[in-house]
């Protein structure tokens, strides 16, 4: 198997792991973060209603970033996603990594969320 397609069948199973247990409600939603190699999308959901309440990515004209991968970038993106849920009248939430280490940009994107405002 490629070595590339074994890691990302690890996070996957990784991913589904975390899922048992990570359960967004409409009191304290899911924040979930999805990570590429040039982007970092994040949404916070309500899994009950099974929809989307606020997201955020480094492809937003608005955040005007001109590298996308990178730790500062996801600083950005996190502390545009605390604005948008401060707006929609969410305060805290339940931090799905997703299978990501807890590290880098994922690091950096949880800590400018909870810098923000927003109790993760």
């Amino acid at each position: 198997m490629d070595k590339n397609k074994a890691k990302t069948k690890r996070r996957k199973r990784r991913h589904i792991s975390l899922r048992k247990r990570v359960i967004g409600t409409p009191e304290r939603p899911r924040l979930c973060v999805n990570k590429t190699l040039k982007h970092m999308h994040v949404q916070i959901i309500d899994d009950l209603a099974g929809r989307t309440l606020v997201s955020a990515s480094t492809q937003e004209k608005s955040l005007g970033l001109s590298n996308t991968g990178n730790v500062a970038a996801a600083s950005a993106v996190g502390k545009a996603l605390a604005e948008k849920a401060k707006e929609a009248g969410i305060d805290a939430v339940v931090f799905d990594r997703a299978g990501y280490r807890y590290h880098g940009r994922v690091k950096a994107l949880a800590d400018a969320v909870r810098k923000s405002g927003l109790k993760v």
